[in-house]
């Protein structure tokens, strides 16, 4: 890896699901394209709430005092302009689409980690893949998530929020008493620390966890792993429930849509 290249710790959390979730060797999603722009869109709320900018309130997602540096201003001010909050599955509904993953893809072109490649489809229309040009920020990854799912259960801290229900988006008044992490869990006003030891997983790789099994992603990356832990992060992590959540939506509205 070069100098100019980004080791894994800085690759945000959308630019690490993609990477995992891309096929090395000819670009291609290995997850289906309503799932991965669902996990983006879920991956882009937990990347605001790990450095602060957002917070679960209740049962709404609400834009945070702190204006850090992030590349996720433009859905950081949708989410600040918004006269009424909405919860996180309403958030992940209106942030997937394909012009946001083609964003983060390209974004990783231009660090040199994958490649922007076109394929001619009939003649006529163009399919743009981003298979792997630098291994070394994948390997990386992987080597986190794998010494994560490697250690003792208690390693995984899941997420401490208060919301009993990350997915309606109606519904009663929030609490004020409600806020979604506590302080003594957050990186920042994010999402919460790993325990002090050191052997313990940083707080983004147990995230980045969450939303791969979220995505069904995490059995296909480590097959051999013991998934119970991960499986009780993903469902405790208000981001990753708003992805399962929507995703549950998506396929009971496709099994409808052919049984008619």
């Amino acid at each position: 890896m070069d100098a100019e290249t980004p080791k894994a710790a800085e690759l945000n959390l959308p630019q690490a699901f993609l990477l995992l979730a891309t096929n090395d060797m000819n670009g291609k999603p290995e997850v289906p394209v309503f799932a991965l722009r669902t996990t983006v869109a879920g991956a882009i709320l937990a990347e605001l709430d790990l450095i602060g900018a957002i917070e679960l309130q209740g049962k709404r997602i609400r834009a945070t005092g702190d204006a850090p540096q992030t590349d996720f201003q433009r859905e950081l001010e949708l989410i600040r302009g918004k006269s009424r909050p909405h919860t996180p599955k309403g958030w992940v509904g209106m942030l997937e689409g394909r012009a946001v993953v083609q964003r983060v893809y390209e974004a990783m072109a231009s660090l040199g980690i994958v490649e922007h490649v076109g394929e001619k489809h009939l003649g006529r229309f163009r399919a743009v893949r981003y298979p792997e040009k630098d291994h070394a920020p994948e390997a990386a990854l992987l080597e986190k998530i794998q010494a994560a799912l490697s250690g003792p259960p208690s390693e995984l801290e899941a997420p401490d929020t208060t919301a009993t229900d990350a997915g309606s988006d109606a519904g009663t008044s929030d609490a004020a008493s409600g806020a979604g992490v506590s302080e003594a869990t957050k990186v920042g006003a994010g999402a919460p620390d790993a325990k002090p030891d050191s052997k313990a997983p940083d707080a983004r790789t147990i995230v980045l966890i969450a939303l791969l099994q979220a995505a069904g992603m995490l059995g296909k990356l480590f097959p051999a792993a013991d998934l119970t832990r991960a499986t009780e992060l993903s469902k405790d992590y208000w981001p990753s429930r708003a992805v399962e959540d929507e995703l549950r939506m998506i396929r009971l509205a496709e099994q409808e849509a052919a049984n008619l």
